[in-house]
């Protein structure tokens, strides 16, 4: 038995031909969610982009490595993933805003400790990393991808460090206002 596609008969009650035809009527409904353009060319938001890029050169520069040789690099490798993916979840965060529809948690405070504690971290990390080239063959291509993540743990360090003064600013500024 064949069914004529032109007959099919609606019974949402929508009238989709209609020029009035919107989302709610179909059952569905808007995202909540905004975007914040102005949060990616804020301070914070360019901190936070050469966080998430260092981080994951970091990490991939180890981690495409024999690094097993040198067990201090698991550390490194523990310290940039684990504050890559927190990273990237934060930022999604502050991009769809929804840190102003979470009210009750101090956002400010929030970022000044994450970024303080990553930038403690990743200077371990960059220490560490540092310290393991001597485990490396000089001119082999392990070490120079260790020597290159010593470089970028250093820079995300720096772009932690730099986040955790905006957020303290921002914090002192918040708190002196109240």
């Amino acid at each position: 038995m064949e069914v004529d596609s032109e007959s099919h008969i609606d019974t949402s009650g929508a009238d989709r031909t209609s020029k009035n035809c919107n989302i709610e009527s179909l059952g569905l409904s808007h995202s909540s969610l905004a975007y914040d353009g102005n949060f990616i060319r804020s301070a914070s938001g360019v901190f936070m982009v050469g966080e998430i890029v260092f981080g994951l050169l970091v990490w991939t520069l180890i981690g495409g490595t024999e690094y097993l040789q040198a067990p201090a690099l698991g550390w490194v490798m523990f310290v940039s993933v684990f504050y890559w993916v927190l990273t990237i979840i934060l930022f999604l965060v502050y991009l769809t805003m929804v840190n102003t529809k979470i009210s009750h948690i101090p956002w400010k405070m929030l970022g000044m400790c994450f970024n303080g504690s990553a930038s403690i971290l990743y200077l371990t990390a960059a220490v560490i990393s540092a310290v393991s080239l001597n485990v490396a063959i000089r001119g082999r291509y392990y070490f120079i991808s260790w020597m290159a993540s010593t470089i970028f743990a250093s820079l995300a360090m720096l772009c932690y460090a730099g986040n955790t003064i905006v957020n303290f600013k921002s914090w002192r500024s918040q708190s002196e206002d109240t």
